[in-house]
């Protein structure tokens, strides 16, 4: 059902989303978000070994006649100011998934969210006054959801309009994208998925069963990736 901005059921539509089967949807689901958990991963943590530490030229006592131990170094790392044995160095930690397989992934975390969905009609001329935050929790309650849950909104349009973004804003579970900034963390840190009429289509002609239209476009974006891909293996 499709729920108006008073709450009222005005219509009905159909989201008919592309998911992996039973027994593999949960290994696919996993897979994307660890690669885009891990891709975010700046990777510059770094420490120094003790070859790489400042001083430790000069030997710190005489080899013998002291009864310690033996010391050749003041910055070995068996004493406090010396250096890390095997500690983190910069490197890359970039790992690849297939666009298809991600996009099978966040199709999936999609469906298994639908029964968690709510529709409501496009709400942007709703808040062409000064925005409020009161009114849009008001609202929120009249579609049957909590402030203090996690809400994800999905909104069709590209940008969203400065009145709905200022309203929404300070509701710290609430989290507003659009289908350039969807990704797969959200859809599984929501507890309630909010969506439009223009977000339905676009789910279902990119993430449905017959998504051929977008097929053709991103065969060219993998060939185009692919000419630089085979450097620094």
């Amino acid at each position: 059902p499709v729920l108006s901005f008073t709450g009222d059921k005005i219509g009905e539509t159909q989201l008919e989303i592309k998911a992996a089967p039973p027994d593999t949807a949960r290994a696919v689901v996993h897979r994307g978000i660890i690669t885009d958990l891990q891709n975010k991963r700046r990777g510059t943590a770094s420490t120094l070994t003790r070859a790489e530490v400042r001083g430790g030229g000069k030997k710190p006592y005489p080899q013998k006649k002291t009864g310690r131990a033996r010391r050749g170094s003041t910055r070995t790392p068996l004493r406090p100011g010396g250096g890390v044995v095997f500690g983190p160095k910069p490197r890359d930690w970039t790992i690849k998934i297939n666009r298809k397989e991600k996009r099978l992934a966040i199709s999936t975390a999609i469906a298994s969210a639908l029964i968690n969905t709510i529709v409501v009609e496009d709400f942007m001329n709703k808040f062409e006054g000064k925005p409020k935050t009161k009114e849009f929790i008001a609202a929120m309650k009249r579609w049957g959801l909590d402030p203090k849950e996690k809400s994800l909104f999905l909104m069709g349009e590209e940008e969203v309009s400065d009145n709905v973004r200022l309203s929404s804003r300070n509701i710290g579970t609430l989290k507003m994208l659009t289908p350039r900034t969807l990704n797969l963390f959200d859809i599984l840190n929501a507890d309630k998925l909010v969506l439009t009429p223009a977000a339905v289509e676009y789910l279902n002609a990119r993430y449905g069963v017959n998504n051929s239209a977008y097929d053709d476009d991103e065969e060219e974006e993998e060939e185009y990736e692919g000419e630089g891909e085979g450097e620094g293996e």
